[in-house]
C-alpha cells in the first residue's frame, strides 16, 4: 500500500474529528453561545447535510483540476474553517463555519478517494479504502475523546484549535507526499461522469449504503442516554463505552478491508445480517450493562467491517467516473447519517424510549441487507450474459471480487 495512502487516512482523521467531535462539546458551546442544546446540536446536522450537498458539487467542480492541487486546496480551506470556528464571536458565525468546514471536508473525502484508487490495482481496492476509512476510526477512537478533554479541561474553543493544527500537519504531508496523479488521456467531461447514474446498481449501491450506514447512526447517536437511562450506568462510563465502539470500528475496517477485496458480497451481506442481529439484541438487552458494553464494541466492529465493501462496491459500479463515485459514496453514507439519527428522535419523540432506537436502526440494516441481495442478484444476472458473450470478456479482477 503506497504511503501517500496511508497519508490521505491520516487527513481524513482530522476531518473525522471535526465531524464527530461536537456530540461531547454540545452543552458548553450552547452555554457560551447563548442557544439550547437543542440549537447546538444543529450544527451536527448542517455538517452532514454539507457533506452531502458538498461532495457532488465540489467533485464536479474540480472535474478537470489537477488531483493534488485539488486535495491542497480543500484541506486548506478546511483548517481555515477550523480557524473560523475556533474564533467565532457567535453562534450564526460558528454555524457557517461548520457548512464551510463540511464542505471542504466533503470534497476531500471525494477527490481523496478517488486518488487513493487511482494509486493501487484493482484487487486493491477495499483496502486502500480500509485505509481511509480507518482514519475515520482513529477519530472515533482518539480524536472524539481528545476533542471533548480538550473542551472540558481548556474549553470548546481549544478542540477546534488542535483541529486546526492536525489539518497543517495533514496539508504539509499532502503538499510533499501525495504524487501527482497524470491527467486522463480525454478530459472528463461532466455529461459523461453523471451517465452513471442511469445505472441502477448505482442507485442501489446508494440505498444500501445509506440504510447501512444510517441503521447503525440511529441507535449510536443516542448511545449515551442509552446506557444511563435504560442499562443504568454512570455517565462515567460512556467515553469508555464509546471508546470500545471506536476500538471495535478500527478492527473491523482492517478485517474488513483485507477480505472485501476477494470476497466483496459476502463482507456485504455478512456485515450488514450482524448489524442487523446486533441491533435487534441491543433492543432486547439494553437493560444488561455487561450486555450494552459488549455489543457497543460488535456493533463498531460490523459496521466497519462493511463499510470497505460498501466503498469499493461503488467505485465497482461508478468506475467510468471515479471522482463521482468517491463523492456519491461519500454523500450516501452522509445521508444515512443525517437520516438515522433523525430516525431515532422520532421513536423517542413518540414516547417508545431510548431502547428503540435499536429497533428502527435494525430495520435499515435489514433493508441495507435485501438491496445488497437484490443487487448481487443482478450482478449474478450480469454474469450470465457476459459469460454467454464470453468469458474472456470478464476482467480477471473482477471475477475474484465476485
Amino acid at each position: 500500500m503506497p504511503l501517500a495512502v496511508h497519508l490521505l487516512g491520516l487527513s481524513v482523521f482530522a476531518l473525522g474529528t471535526s465531524e464527530f467531535m461536537l456530540s461531547g462539546l454540545l452543552p458548553p458551546i450552547a452555554a457560551d453561545m447563548g442557544v439550547s442544546i437543542p440549537q447546538a446540536g444543529l450544527l451536527i446536522s448542517a455538517f452532514a447535510i454539507g457533506m452531502v450537498i458538498g461532495a457532488p458539487l465540489l467533485a464536479v467542480a474540480t472535474l478537470g483540476l489537477p488531483r493534488k492541487t485539488t486535495l491542497v486546496a480543500l484541506i486548506s480551506l478546511f483548517g481555515l474553517g477550523q480557524v473560523a470556528g475556533a474564533l467565532a464571536p457567535s453562534y450564526e458565525v460558528l454555524f457557517a463555519s461548520r457548512v464551510l468546514s463540511a464542505l471542504a471536508c466533503a470534497g476531500f473525502w471525494a477527490v481523496g478517494a478517488a486518488v487513493a484508487i487511482a494509486m493501487v490495482p484493482v484487487t486493491s481496492r477495499a483496502r486502500a479504502m480500509a485505509v481511509m476509512i480507518g482514519g475515520l476510526s482513529l477519530a472515533n477512537v482518539l480524536g472524539v475523546p481528545a476533542g471533548a478533554f480538550l473542551g472540558e479541561h481548556l474549553g470548546w474553543r481549544a478542540a477546534f484549535w488542535a483541529v486546526g493544527a492536525a489539518s497543517a500537519v495533514a496539508l504539509a504531508g499532502v503538499a510533499t507526499l501525495v504524487p501527482r496523479i497524470p491527467r486522463p488521456d480525454r478530459r472528463p467531461r461532466l455529461r459523461g461522469e453523471l451517465a452513471i447514474y442511469r445505472d441502477r446498481q448505482v442507485w442501489l449501491a446508494v440505498a444500501a449504503t445509506a440504510l447501512a450506514a444510517g441503521g447503525v447512526f440511529c441507535a449510536f447517536s443516542y448511545l449515551a442516554p442509552l446506557l444511563t437511562e435504560v442499562a443504568g450506568l454512570s455517565a462515567g462510563w460512556v467515553p469508555t463505552v464509546l471508546g470500545l465502539f471506536g476500538t471495535g470500528a478500527l478492527a473491523g475496517t482492517v478485517v474488513g478491508g483485507r477480505v472485501a477485496d476477494a470476497r466483496l458480497f459476502g463482507v456485504l451481506l455478512s456485515g450488514t445480517a450482524a448489524s442487523t442481529v446486533l441491533l435487534a439484541a441491543l433492543a432486547l438487552l439494553a437493560s444488561s450493562p455487561a450486555a450494552a458494553v459488549a455489543l457497543a464494541f460488535c456493533l463498531g466492529f460490523s459496521s466497519f467491517f462493511t463499510a470497505p465493501a460498501l466503498n469499493a462496491r461503488m467505485f465497482d459500479v461508478a468506475g467510468a467516473a471515479p471522482t463521482l463515485a468517491g463523492a456519491t459514496a461519500t454523500a450516501a453514507f452522509n445521508l444515512g447519517n443525517t437520516a438515522g439519527p433523525w430516525l431515532g428522535g422520532a421513536v423517542i419523540d413518540a414516547g417508545l424510549g431510548f431502547a428503540s432506537t435499536a429497533w428502527a436502526g435494525a430495520a435499515m440494516t435489514a433493508a441495507a441487507a435485501g438491496l445488497v441481495a437484490l443487487s448481487l442478484r443482478v450482478h449474478s444476472r450480469s454474469r450470465v450474459v457476459t459469460g454467454a458473450m464470453g468469458a474472456s470478456a470478464a476482467p480477471v479482477g473482477d471475477r475474484a471480487r465476485r
